[in-house]
């Protein structure tokens, strides 16, 4: 079974950092071939569920600042046998608002279309090291 929903744990482990710090967040995604019924996206495929998802998502901009930066085909694993189709990098202007966004009842609406698009994924916290800005 694929990881899709966040973990409580690892969110409040995030809301334990510097809540005003800048953070990158490392999509990793796999899709469904056809997305779960039951959220709006009945008869799509996973990808065409994610893209209805990313439409919403991004309203949610102005308030939380989650603006992609970098998104491409995952072609292969050279370290590991993970198999991926998109990787998308999401920059957040800060933690809190990272962490704000995963609460809004906006967003929780819209949750739901993610986890019936992907049949696997990865969430991972990051805060730039290099370059120095």
């Amino acid at each position: 079974m694929g990881h899709v929903n966040k973990d409580a744990a690892a969110l409040e482990a995030m809301a334990a950092g510097d809540l005003d710090e800048p953070v990158v967040m490392l999509n990793l995604l796999r899709y469904r071939a056809t997305a779960e019924s039951g959220v709006g996206v009945d008869g799509l495929t996973g990808r065409e569920a994610y893209e209805a998802y990313g439409k919403e998502f991004a309203k949610l901009h102005p308030r939380f600042g989650g603006e992609p930066v970098w998104m491409g085909s995952a072609l292969n694993s050279i370290i590991g046998g993970e198999e991926w189709d998109i990787v998308i990098l999401v920059r957040y202007p800060t933690r809190r608002q990272f962490i704000e966004m995963t609460r809004d009842p906006d967003y929780l609406s819209i949750a739901p279309i993610r986890a019936a698009a992907l049949a696997d994924s990865r969430l991972v916290e990051m805060s730039q090291i290099l370059p120095r800005a």
